[in-house]
């Protein structure tokens, strides 16, 4: 159908992905939870800051990747973008949701509470919630090419809210720490190991989601093309 890669290609892209987020992974928790040293103030469950900060990277990441998609799309008007927006739409909302949970949890143990409408956390809330909105827009229109533009629209106003995310600790007065500074990393030089093996592993995790959605996408887009055809014939369009 002429999507990009060829089978083979995906295939074999796939399981070095596989093995290479396999290890990453492996890695990252070893680092965060053996080689990284324990904070002084919240303990353990400090660790949980390493994947916290990763899989908000990956869902910034992936709506960026639906902001790109969806500009390529109103340009070419090419099902593979919009096929890659999509994919990269469902991946993101999977890691919001775990920067909120891991995020809550975090809160809870320096807070003291699970949840506080400060700017950080209400804008990635709102940001989780832009894009679960971006999914079900698209299941609320049939007609394929004016999901997609709809969506393509959606996509690229919803963006908007990545980089309010982003600068919200440094705009607004916020509880939230700052992991960079003026001055580099705001935490100790032994635990960046950890934080930098999350932030890879994350990321070849998302771009194997994002190969296996893609592809699961592009097979039901090709069924529902069949089935299009199928009925067109057998209601005389052939003849």
């Amino acid at each position: 159908m002429g999507y990009g890669l060829t089978a083979l290609a995906q295939a074999r892209a796939k399981g070095i992905l596989a093995v290479l987020a396999a290890l990453l992974l492996l890695a990252a928790l070893l680092a965060a939870f053996v080689i990284a040293p324990t904070e002084a103030e919240m303990g353990d469950v400090q660790r949980i800051f390493y994947f916290h900060v990763a899989s908000a990277w990956a869902a910034l990441l992936a709506f960026f990747v639906v902001f790109f998609a969806s500009i390529a799309y109103l340009r070419a008007r090419t099902v593979g973008w919009d096929i890659l927006a999509v994919s990269a739409a469902e991946i993101g909302v999977v890691f919001t949701s775990l920067t909120l949970a891991s995020g809550s949890i975090w809160a809870r143990s320096a807070w003291g509470t699970w949840w506080t409408w400060e700017p950080r956390l209400t804008s990635t809330l709102m940001l989780w919630l832009i894009y679960v909105s971006y999914l079900l827009l698209r299941g609320m229109v049939e007609e394929s090419d004016r999901r997609a533009a709809f969506a393509a629209v959606f996509g690229i106003i919803g963006f908007v809210d990545v980089p309010i995310v982003f600068m919200s600790i440094r705009w607004w007065r916020t509880l939230h720490p700052q992991v960079v500074g003026t001055e580099g990393f705001n935490m100790e030089a032994a635990m960046l190991p950890a934080l930098f093996l999350s932030i890879a592993a994350f990321t070849v995790v998302f771009l194997y989601l994002l190969l296996l959605r893609t592809g699961l996408e592009r097979s039901q887009h090709e069924i529902v093309e069949l089935r299009r055809r199928v009925r067109w014939l057998q209601e005389g369009g052939g003849v």
